[in-house]
This record gives C-alpha cells, structure tokens and sequence, in this order.
C-alpha cells in the first residue's frame, strides 16, 4: 500500500507539471491545472481485482491502464470534438452515478468489508469444526465416510463482532463531525481543506485510542526512488483494455469541460488544438500512472472551484504544487504514514468525498432544462436506474457470456452507454459549448 501511495504522488507531480507547465506542442494545457487519480476507474479496477486474485491482477490492471492510457493519447483529438454526444443531462448522470457507485466503498470503510475478518456474517465455529472433523475421517477412509467435494465452503450464519465495531464507529463520527464544524464557522483555506482537516483528527483519535500502528513508519526509508513495473510485466487484455477506454471517454469529456471553463475564467480563448493537447496529457497521465504501479489519471474538475475560490488564475502555482508532490513521492515515510491510518478515518472522510461527487453530478443536472424538455426527466432516471443493475443484483450477469462481463458488470459504465445513447435519441446529437461551460462552473460552485 505504501508503495502505491508513494507512487500515486509523484505521478501527480509529474503529470500536473506536463499540463500545467507543457511539454512540447503535443501535451499540455498550460493552464491551472492539478492533476489526480480519477474515482471513475475504481469500479472497473475493483470488479479485475475480484475476478483475477494475486500477482496476475495487479499486472493485468496495470497492462489495462497503460493500454488505456496509449489509446486515450491517441483520441484525444477525436474526444475534442465529441462535446455535441455529452451535454450536461450526459455527464450530469455519469457523474451522479460514479458517486452513487463509489458511496458503498466510503461506508464499507466505516463498518466493514462484504467480505473477509470484517464481514457482516461469519461462519458459526461449530460448523466450522464439524467440517474440518469430517474431511479429517474421510482423508483417512473411515467407514461410511463419503468424500467432502472439492471446493466445499461454509456459509455465515452468525453476526461477526468485528463488523460495524462500535470504537471504530465512533472515529468516522468524529471524522466527520470534525468535517461538518470545519466547513461550518472556518472561512477561506481552512474551509477548503476541511477533509484533511478530518482526516488529521481522526488520525489522532485512533492513534489515541490505540488503532494506529507505526512500525511501517518507523521502518520506512527516508528517501528513495519510484521504480516502474514493481508487479512484473503487465498483462494486456483487450476487453479490459476496452472498458477502461470507455471510462477514459467519460472522464476525457468532464475534463473538456473543465478546460472551457478554465480557460474562460482565465481570459484564454481554448481552441481545439489546446483540448487535445489537454485530453492527450489525461492519456499520458493514465500511461505513465500504469507505468509506475498506480492508476488512471484525468484534470480534477475541483480545478474551476479553486480558481473561483482562491482567484489565484497563474498555472505556475500548480507547477510549484506538482514539484512538491514529486518531492513528497520520493519520501517512503510519509507514505507509510498514510498507510497507517484505519479504515475507518478514511470511511468519515470517504462519505463526504465520493458524497461530493454524487453531488456534483446533482448540481450539474440541476442545470438541465426538464420544463421544456420532459424527455431529459427519461433520459436521467433510465441511465440511473441502468447504474444501479451491478449495484442492486450483482449476479444478473450469470446468463451473459464470460466476455461480456467486464462491459456490463460496471454500473458506471451501462450508465454512460445509456445516457449517450438515449440523449441522441430523443435530442439528436447538438453542440452546445455554452452549456457545457455552464455544466463544468455549476458542478463547481460555492
């Protein structure tokens, strides 16, 4: 875990620097950019890890963000004029859903996992022993004995103490309380950092009350060096690689968003020229995410709030941010501090943030006209009703064929090919730069 953190912040870094600061005429948008891990690849990457276990998984993950990462470079231009397939009744339903989707992972970290030492059930110890007795008589042949089948499990029957412990309970309350107060009577940067701020708090609590532990911190290094390809070779699946392309798309058309507005608020005129070289340097950033062991890359659109906010318009702030985020990677210690934190302080935290996109994506859609229009009202709750199938029943895709799963066991992304694909049918495919301006500064708004 220490590992992928260290390498999640200098490919922070390193990405921010490239598109704040360019790099040649193919990358960068030299605006105020921060660049970040994108949540919407966390369904796609978690449904790989669950399906392929082990040292595998991760280099197939790994092989499917740097396939995706080398095919977003090369649509970028393509992605650039795709604006008139993703008006905000789209992208305000993707992006509602990828928070809806994302909210379980926030409330499995303060209760428990579905499954494992902190699962809702486990097996009663009884049954446990009356297996393990009778796979004991039959390996020895005993008379009337049959054999126990291959790959029998037990299933839980009783509430396991470990999940939704009270203690652990608390520290999300305090995380999030902490939060709450925070956002309440603090004003300007405080404000801004009131998850952080929880997250510090809750840190002591835990460690207070004896959840943390530092050996790892203590027997971190103090300096050393992201290598690539930690894992070993990546492995590259085309249907994975697919899927995580489809999710690429999405987040590539947020981004474009971002740009215009950004570029809006910064008195620059966008072209499409400096959208590719933008979205080309999202591709970039998922390639060399892949490359280094972490994960998809994309322009956080929390970028047009901070220059509202702060008024700060010059990209060389993010420049400066993305050095210290390379200098903060390269530093295994704080890593490993982060790593020490419990679930349950990121679970407080985990409510707001995956919360705030849902949010977002609420905030977007609260831009789209549903009086003149009442097909809007369809396209939104089908597309949502379409996220929620993995969600709700999981197993609905037992009758499909084994090469099908990876496309429709994410609900974010038969959201986003049912939005597309209603929005063309009842509005057809119209361009309308305007509206998408507007989508990217609501979605941001204070």
């Amino acid at each position: 875990m220490a590992l992928l953190i260290s390498a999640d912040l200098f490919c922070c870094g390193l990405v921010t620097l490239i598109q704040a600061l360019g790099a040649t005429q193919w990358f960068g948008i030299k605006l105020p950019v921060m660049m970040g891990v994108t949540f919407a690849s966390v369904g796609p990457m978690v449904a790989m890890a669950n399906a392929n276990p082990g040292p595998d998984g991760a280099r197939m993950i790994f092989g499917t963000i740097i396939g995706a990462g080398v095919i977003a470079i090369v649509i970028a231009p393509l992605i650039s004029r795709m604006l008139r397939f993703f008006p905000p009744v789209v992208t305000g339903t993707i992006i509602a859903v990828i928070g809806i989707n994302l909210m379980r992972v926030g409330i499995n970290w303060i209760f428990g996992n579905p499954v494992g030492p902190t699962a809702p059930m486990t097996v009663a110890p009884e049954h446990s022993e009356w297996l393990s007795g009778l796979r004991s008589a039959a390996a020895v042949g005993q008379a009337g004995i049959p054999d126990v089948p291959a790959g029998l499990v037990l299933a839980p029957t009783v509430p396991n103490p470990n999940y939704a412990a009270p203690p652990g309970v608390a520290v999300s309350a305090a995380v999030l309380a902490t939060i709450l107060l925070v956002a309440r009577f603090a004003r300007g940067f405080l404000a801004n950092i009131s998850v952080l701020i929880g997250i510090v708090v809750g840190g002591v609590i835990a460690t207070a009350a004896g959840m943390m532990n530092f050996d790892k911190v203590g027997k971190a290094h103090w300096f050393d060096v992201v290598l690539p390809f930690h894992f070993g070779t990546p492995i590259f699946d085309p249907v994975l690689i697919l899927t995580m392309v489809l999710v690429m798309i999405v987040v590539m058309i947020e981004s474009t968003g971002m740009f215009l507005a950004l570029g809006e608020m910064t008195d620059r005129k966008i072209d499409q020229p400096a959208l590719a070289r933008g979205l080309r340097t999202d591709g970039l950033g998922t390639l060399i995410g892949g490359i280094f062991n972490t994960f998809p890359y994309t322009s956080f659109s929390q970028n047009v709030g901070l220059v509202a906010v702060t008024g700060v318009k010059s990209r060389f702030v993010c420049v400066a941010a993305g050095f210290i985020l390379i200098v903060l990677g390269l530093l295994p210690k704080m890593a490993a501090l982060v790593e020490s934190l419990p679930t349950v302080v990121l679970g407080g935290a985990g409510l707001v943030m995956f919360g705030m996109v849902a949010t977002t994506g609420i905030r977007i859609l609260g831009g789209v006209d549903y009086t003149h229009n009442r097909n809007n009202a369809l396209i939104v709750a089908i597309s949502i009703g379409m996220g929620m199938i993995p969600l709700i029943a999981p197993r609905y895709l037992q009758w499909m064929p084994h090469g099908m799963h990876p496309l429709i066991e994410s609900g974010i992304l038969l959201a986003s090919i049912s939005a597309v694909l209603l929005n063309l049918f009842f509005n057809g495919a119209k361009g309308d730069t305007e509206a998408t301006i507007r989508a990217a500064k609501q979605a941001e708004a204070h």
